[in-house]
C-alpha cells in the first residue's frame, strides 16, 4: 500500500449560517470567517491589525502570505491593493481545496496560491517580498517551523530593503515572550507586539532596515474600492498600532 502524503494534514470543515461562513479544524476555534454578503471584508479583528503593515510600507509591490485559511487577507489585498503582486503559501491541500467555498480568486498574473511549506519557501527566496504576513496555524496551533529562530532569520533574508513582517501569535502561547524576543534577535531591533486580549491574539511587526518607531508611520489613503464602514474599522486598528508605538517610545530609556 502506497503512502498518501496528504493524509498527514487534517481536513478542515466549513460551518455556515444565514450570514456567515467559517473555517474550522475544531468547533471550538475559528480559523477564518467570511461574511456572505461581503466576502472580501475582514471580519476578524486580528486580520485588520495585520493590515497595519501599511503604516510602515504603504505601497508594497510584492506581498507574501504564509497560511491561506479562508483567504481573508488574500482577498482583501487582491481587491484593495491592485498594484501588489500576491503569493500565498499553504501546506495543507485540504485547505486549498476549499478556496472556491470562500470566494478566493483564481490564480492570475498577480495572484497565486502555492502548495508549499512556508518555512522552506522563505529559506529559498531571498529579497522576495516587501511584506510577509505569517498566519500559518494548523490543527495543533503554531508550528515550530514557523516560529523558530531559523525561520525568523530566513524571513529577514526573504524581505527586501525596508521590508515588513506581520506575524500572528496567540497570547495563550506559553512561549509568547520567547517568540517575540526571537523576532527581535533576527531583525536586530525590538519588534512591536500589538495585543488584543479580547481575541487572544497579538500581531508582531518587525521591519528589516531598522526598528519600528512612531515617527516612521506613513499616511495611508482609503482605497477607492473600500467601503467607508470597512475603512473606519481599519482606521481603528491603525489607531491601536500607533498608540502601541507611542507607548513603547515613552517607555524607551
Amino acid at each position: 500500500m502506497s503512502f498518501d502524503p496528504d493524509q498527514i494534514h487534517v481536513k478542515p470543515f466549513v460551518h455556515q449560517t444565514q450570514k456567515m461562513k467559517s473555517l474550522h479544524f475544531s468547533i471550538a476555534e475559528i480559523q477564518s470567517c467570511m461574511e456572505l454578503a461581503r466576502p472580501d471584508a475582514l471580519d476578524l479583528a486580528y486580520t485588520r491589525t495585520m493590515m497595519g503593515f501599511l503604516l510602515f510600507h504603504a505601497r508594497p509591490l510584492r506581498i507574501g502570505m504564509i497560511g491561506l485559511g479562508g483567504g481573508s487577507l488574500a482577498k482583501f489585498c487582491h481587491r484593495h491593493l491592485p498594484e501588489a503582486d500576491l503569493t500565498v503559501l499553504e501546506i495543507n491541500p485540504h485547505v486549498i481545496a476549499l478556496r472556491r467555498d470562500f470566494s478566493i480568486p483564481e490564480d492570475d498574473a498577480r495572484f497565486r496560491v502555492i502548495r508549499a511549506d512556508g518555512s522552506r519557501y522563505v529559506r529559498a527566496h531571498e529579497n522576495a517580498f516587501d511584506v510577509l504576513l505569517v498566519d500559518g496555524y494548523d490543527s495543533d496551533g503554531l508550528p515550530g517551523v514557523l516560529s523558530s529562530k531559523r525561520f525568523y532569520d530566513d524571513v529577514f533574508d526573504c524581505l527586501r530593503a525596508r521590508g515588513v513582517m506581520a506575524a500572528n501569535i496567540h497570547l495563550g502561547n506559553e512561549e509568547f515572550a520567547l517568540l517575540v524576543a526571537r523576532v527581535g534577535r533576527s531583525f536586530h531591533g525590538a519588534p512591536l507586539a500589538v495585543k488584543d486580549s479580547e481575541s487572544g491574539n497579538a500581531i508582531v511587526f518587525a521591519r528589516k532596515d531598522r526598528a519600528l518607531a512612531s515617527n516612521d508611520v506613513e499616511d495611508v489613503a482609503c482605497p477607492a474600492t473600500m467601503e467607508s464602514a470597512q475603512w473606519k474599522l481599519l482606521q481603528q486598528s491603525f489607531g491601536r498600532i500607533r498608540a502601541a508605538l507611542e507607548e513603547r517610545d515613552r517607555r524607551a530609556p
